[in-house]
Parts: C-alpha cells; structure tokens; sequence
C-alpha cells in the first residue's frame, strides 16, 4: 500500500528525518515508537504532504505527490496531536467535515453515504448524545475524540494517528484504541500511529518503526523490534525492567 524510500526531512538547517525507509501493507497496525525529538510525528506530516521532503513516497505504486488533495483524502485520514477550532461548530458539523473529500463539489451534498458515515462515526466515539454541543465547550479529551470521528467518517484506507489516545482517560484509550482495531479488520485498510506508551504499541501493534535522532534504529514485527536491547540502545536505561517494576505495584 503505503512505501517510503530514502525520505529526508530538514528544517532550519537541522535533519529531522534521515534517509528512512518502510513499507505498510493492507492489514497491518504500524507504531512509531522512540523517544520525543526522534522524528515520528515529522514523518508522519511528510506522508500527509505537510511538509517538504526528499525521497520517495508512494501509494500503491504512485508517487504520493500526483494525488490531487481531494483523492488523497479519500484514501489517507490523518489525525494530529493538536486541534485549533475557532468557531462553535457543533459536534456533528465538524465530524460532517470528514467527508468533505468526498461530494462531488463545495456544498454540492452529493456524497450519497455522508450522512450513514457520520453517524457510524458519533456511535463509534460515543459522541451522539454530544452531537449538537459546541466544540468550544468540549474537554480535552472529547474534542480529540471529535477529531477521531471525523477521520472515521471520512472512511479512508490508511489511519495516520499521531498520539490518539493524547488527553484521553483510560476508559477511553482502551475504548479507542480497540475500535481502531476492529476498523483495521475490513480487508485493504491499515494504520500508522504514532504512539509513547509502549505497552499499547506491544498490545497493538503488528509492525514497529523504532526511532531515534530521525534514524530507522529497527523496524519488522513487534517482536523483532521492540527487544531489550534495542530500547536500551535507544532509551539508554532498562526499558524491560522498568515495565516490570511498574507493573509489579498491580500484583
């Protein structure tokens, strides 16, 4: 599906990411996992044509770059860390926004499944009762769930998530995080996120980018990437033994 060759991103004269290249194929949940300043959410706005690069990125077989916006969006769906709203837009009108890729032209309303997508996506996020409350008023974590709903209407192919579970309580993580995987379970989507909490990357995941100073430290399934010595390398402390000391407070 989705392939990255090489792809260098600098800013200011400081190499952001350095000639890192993978693959992501129909089926899988890929994490970016490392440490803050590795590179991860820069990546992920280089896929999402944010920011300028070099190398080569293509979508099945097509460089990324020949997409026009609009079909693009159709078959990636990118939720960021950070979301400005400033107008009081309802709940529903901003999840509404996700299929804006999709009508035939501006106010057009000719997106015949739209309004079966948006109202899939509130009950997903468990949003409808919120469906006529302004943003303005939301919580931190309720508004990152709106934006959620919106990529989830916008029913693409490939999910780029950069930290979802970001101001999210733990019901909600585990709520979200496991409707991302029942999403993945219709055949030719997959997920790319970006994650900090390498349990969840362990428990759902199925292929790992481990990052380090915009470097490709180890990649290949959660096994294979996430051991010991990688983490250590990449950390520079016992990253195993400081799960299982954590945990050991539970038992």
């Amino acid at each position: 599906m989705l392939k990255a060759e090489r792809v260098t991103v600098c800013c200011d004269g400081q190499v952001i990411v350095d000639d890192l290249s993978f693959a992501l194929e129909a089926g899988q949940w890929l994490m970016l996992v490392g440490p803050n300043g590795a590179g991860k959410s820069t990546l992920i706005r280089a896929i999402a044509q944010g920011v300028p690069y070099t190398g080569s990125i293509t979508l099945d077989g097509r460089d990324i770059r020949a997409y026009k916006p609009a079909q693009l969006a159709q078959r990636i769906g990118v939720l960021s860390q950070q979301h400005s709203v400033g107008y009081a837009y309802s709940v529903e009108e901003v999840v509404s926004l996700g299929r804006y890729a999709h009508a035939a032209g501006f106010l057009s309303g000719g997106d015949a499944e739209g309004k079966a997508r948006v109202e899939e996506a509130l009950e997903m996020t468990g949003l409808a009762h919120l469906r006529r409350t302004s943003v303005l008023t939301l919580s931190g974590g309720e508004l990152q769930r709106t934006f959620l709903a919106q990529v989830f209407a916008q029913n693409p192919q490939i999910l780029m998530l950069d930290e979802p579970a970001n101001h999210l309580d733990l019901v909600y993580q585990k709520h979200i995080f496991s409707l991302i995987g029942e999403w993945l379970k219709t055949p030719g989507r997959a997920v790319m996120s970006v994650v900090h909490d390498l349990s969840l990357a362990r428990r759902y995941g199925t292929q790992a980018v481990l990052m380090d100073h915009g470097q490709s430290v180890a990649q290949g399934t959660i096994p294979e990437t996430l051991t010991n010595e990688n983490l250590q390398a990449v950390y520079g402390m016992d990253v195993f033994g400081w799960m299982r000391e954590m945990y050991a407070q539970w038992q």
